[in-house]
């Protein structure tokens, strides 16, 4: 079991990290045009999905990449920017991704799937565009799903003794909570790193 969370772990960073490096290109005729930016704004993202605030989490954890970074300076309002991030959150879903013999759910997958834009305010032109990225973590759907020892567990809100008092249902919740934060902070890193490359 922990060699399969691995598994959809990896699988789900692959998915991330291919459309991040992979076939969008700059659209500026020159380098030099990212090369000047200084100062970017995030706008607050659109959120598409029932999942009330997931447009602030991800916002907010690109913002606070950038402060922990320094290359740019964060501003707090588009017209003190050189460059804009907009965002547009199309899907959030939990879907089933392993069964026991019985047909119990023992682990979901979280997934989000996001269009991300960075275009310069002045003049308006768009500097990259990555459509259609999807972020996937796999969580727990049962306690017997939950390995304890592994570094995902430990990096997360729960201890052992939580699993073992929480309900099926309580303890599938709290990890969903933890896949989400998960996607977003993993995201966040990762555009980061794209966006700064650029820089």
């Amino acid at each position: 079991m922990k060699i399969r969370r691995k598994l959809f772990f990896l699988i789900g960073i692959i998915f991330l990290c291919a459309p991040l490096s992979c076939g969008y290109q700059l659209t500026g005729t020159n380098s030099y045009l990212v090369k000047n930016i200084r100062s970017i704004y995030v706008e607050p993202f659109i959120n598409r999905t029932r999942d009330v605030g997931v447009e602030h989490e991800m916002a907010s954890a690109l913002r606070s990449e950038f402060y922990r970074h320094h290359q740019v300076r964060m501003v707090d309002q588009a017209e003190d920017a050189e460059a804009i991030i907009t965002g547009v959150i199309r899907s959030l879903d939990n879907n089933i991704a392993a069964v026991n013999a019985k047909d119990e759910v023992l682990q979901y997958e979280a997934a989000m799937v996001l269009d991300i834009t960075l275009r310069r305010r002045e003049p308006p032109e768009v500097l990259w565009r990555g459509p259609g990225i999807r972020l996937a973590a796999p969580y727990a759907g049962s306690r017997a799903a939950v390995v304890v020892t592994s570094s995902d567990f430990r990096a997360g809100t729960l201890n052992s003794i939580d699993v073992r008092r929480l309900t099926d249902i309580q303890l599938t919740e709290a990890q969903r909570d933890s896949a989400r934060s998960q996607m977003i902070d993993t995201f966040a890193r990762l555009l980061h790193q794209r966006l700064v490359e650029m820089f």
